[in-house]
């Protein structure tokens, strides 16, 4: 009898001592902490947590390496995090990593979210603060979001004014004008042509300059032919004092002029006699009239001597010899 109760006691003491252990691994497994293995301890200030509590996970570039084992309040403005970390990860995690606070999911728990540094690194040592990345929280997306919805509030009103008053204005008119796009098409590729005609025509005058300071050419040879200036100089120095002999003779007429004007004007000289006094013009007249007469009495004179006997064979000879010289010359 007293022999079982001891093996009833020792089976309690066992069931006892079983609990104790799970509850134990329970309460391991709860918190996430490595029952079998060892840990570290890395630590990390921020100044706002956002809702991060002891026992959120902490990922190492999205894997799962640690837990947050406590939270400390440094000041008004600093709280420390303290971390247990896998040290089975101690190699991968180096003194420049940064920590930031992020969500699992959408609306999910907090976690401290532990990358990489740019540049290589030693590897961290247990007790090691890590630098703090601030990463912008849901609340402050939130808020952002939030002040973004009323300003494009606000520029719908005015998007919705502006575009009221242009339906109202000839603009929309314009742009539904079915031969505005005919005619702007037409007009650019006017455009087109006169711009490729001025890059012609601006070639053209490229060469021409090109071939004007090789001395091609009639301006090349004006502008680079010393000769040729020499010749044009002194041209225009003939011109000029030919221009200036005209000058000269030019006010000598005008002097004889004066003076015939003058002399007809007082009653003077031969030529205020001829043109002025109408006697004179007379006789003058009367002259001319026998002159003529005497010139056709000549001429009918002439006429008889060519029938005269004397005289008849000279005037045909003459006769031959103007026909001879009319043959030589035909020749």
């Amino acid at each position: 009898m007293a022999k079982q109760g001891e093996n009833n006691v020792k089976l309690g003491l066992f069931v006892l001592a079983g609990l104790l252990v799970m509850m134990v691994a329970f309460y391991m497994i709860g918190k996430n902490r490595n029952i079998f293995g060892s840990d570290f301890e890395l630590k990390v200030r921020f100044t706002n947590l956002n809702g991060l509590m002891e026992g959120n996970n902490v990922l190492f570039s999205g894997i799962q390496a640690g837990t947050v084992k406590s939270i400390e309040m440094i000041n008004d403005t600093t709280i420390q995090v303290n971390m247990v970390i896998d040290s089975k990860i101690k190699t991968f995690i180096h003194k420049n990593a940064l920590a930031s606070i992020g969500t699992e999911g959408l609306m999910g728990n907090k976690v401290v979210n532990i990358q990489p540094g740019k540049d290589a690194g030693s590897s961290v040592n247990t007790g090691d603060l890590l630098t703090a990345q601030h990463m912008i929280s849901t609340d402050e997306m939130l808020q952002t979001l939030s002040k973004t919805n009323n300003n494009i509030a606000g520029i719908s009103a005015v998007l919705k004014t502006t575009v009221l008053r242009l339906d109202s204005s000839a603009i929309f008119d314009v742009l539904n004008d079915k031969t505005i796009g005919p005619s702007l098409k037409s007009s650019l590729s006017h455009i087109n042509t006169a711009s490729k005609n001025a890059s012609d025509m601006t070639m053209g005058l490229n060469s021409l300059v090109i071939q004007i300071r090789q001395g091609k050419g009639t301006a090349g040879l004006l502008l680079t032919d010393t000769a040729l200036a020499g010749n044009l100089k002194q041209a225009v120095r003939k011109l000029k004092l030919a221009s200036d002999n005209a000058g000269s003779l030019t006010a000598q007429a005008n002097i004889i002029l004066s003076s015939v004007n003058h002399d007809m004007n007082d009653g003077k000289g031969t030529l205020h006699a001829l043109l002025k006094d109408s006697l004179i013009v007379q006789k003058i007249s009367i002259s001319l009239d026998n002159i003529m007469k005497g010139t056709d009495g000549f001429n009918q004179n002439m006429e008889a001597l060519k029938h005269n006997f004397f005289f008849k064979g000279y005037f045909k000879k003459q006769e031959k010899k103007k026909q001879a010289d009319k043959k030589l010359s035909a020749q």
